[in-house]
């Protein structure tokens, strides 16, 4: 048990909030995960296992009973959240107010929409891998809902699905993949800036030759390529006034030198850090 007051029981169970891949303990890591991402919540937070979990785990019997009909007789997200909230009295009433008016405004956005938030969120944690399966979702439910003649939101979403995609791809260094995903949006969308990133995954992914090969024959984007060039030779510019450059470059000196020992030591330890923040971008 922590050395702090809690509402209920410290679980020796997580709850993982759905859709934010957050793991909470207590009832108030659970309040401070909704109020953080209100925005981000949909009705999938109202479910019987977060229910069990506050009656199993923490040992709120009452606060359960209390959530149990807004989950069986479709309560609004809003008010499931309020009863939480108020029940844990972390927050002031001024700030679940808050919260409750942040719920409602999400309450406009559809269920893919909705959706797409919380994927693009897993990008912002770095959470590449589970991010990609979820555009995917996404994506697979967006042309199960077309098949149905279900009505979609516009189609610069699924533009910018598809862009986010290939952002999380190039984080993992997948530029083969990340290029796909940005052409395929611009082909959604229309956008110029689609097809810009697409020549930047190409331009990461092919040898210096090969590039130029390619690029030869992009007559239409022909002022594009000229641009990521520029961007490229200012990004050269830029990194060599960077203390990662500034390192490297004491590094190298340090092989070259007398001091091979501290190269071999900083190496391994730069190397294990690089592997940790690595594992963390894949982890499933």
């Amino acid at each position: 048990m922590p050395g702090y007051l809690c509402v209920g029981e410290y679980s020796s169970i997580p709850y993982l909030i759905q859709g934010l891949e957050i793991q909470v303990y207590c009832m108030e890591e659970l309040c401070y995960g909704i109020k953080e991402n209100a925005f981000l919540l949909d009705n999938t937070l109202m479910n019987d296992v977060l229910i069990g979990w506050i009656r199993e785990q923490c040992g709120l019997d009452e606060l359960a009973d209390s959530l149990y009909p807004m989950v069986h007789r479709q309560g609004s997200l809003s008010m499931f959240v309020s009863a939480i909230l108020q029940y844990v009295g972390l927050y002031d009433e001024d700030t679940i107010r808050q919260v409750e008016q942040t719920l409602r405004k999400g309450a406009g956005l559809s269920n893919l929409e909705k959706r797409k938030e919380q994927v693009d969120y897993l990008v912002k944690k770095k959470k590449y891998t589970a991010a990609l399966r979820g555009y995917d979702s996404l994506l697979l439910r967006w042309e199960e809902f077309a098949g149905m003649g279900r009505e979609l939101p516009g189609e610069e979403i699924r533009a910018d699905i598809l862009h986010n995609k290939g952002v999380a791809y190039c984080r993992l260094m997948l530029y083969g993949q990340a290029q796909e995903c940005f052409l395929e949006a611009y082909r959604a969308g229309g956008n110029e800036e689609e097809y810009f990133c697409y020549l930047g995954a190409k331009r990461m992914e092919l040898s210096e030759n090969q590039y130029i090969a390619f690029a030869a024959g992009e007559l239409e984007h022909y002022e594009l390529t000229l641009e990521l060039e520029r961007r490229m030779q200012e990004l050269r510019r830029d990194f060599a006034t960077q203390p990662e450059k500034l390192m490297l470059r004491q590094r190298s000196e340090w092989r070259e030198g007398s001091g091979k020992q501290r190269y071999y030591e900083e190496s391994g330890l730069l190397c294990r850090s690089l592997k940790d923040a690595y594992r963390i971008c894949v982890n499933e």
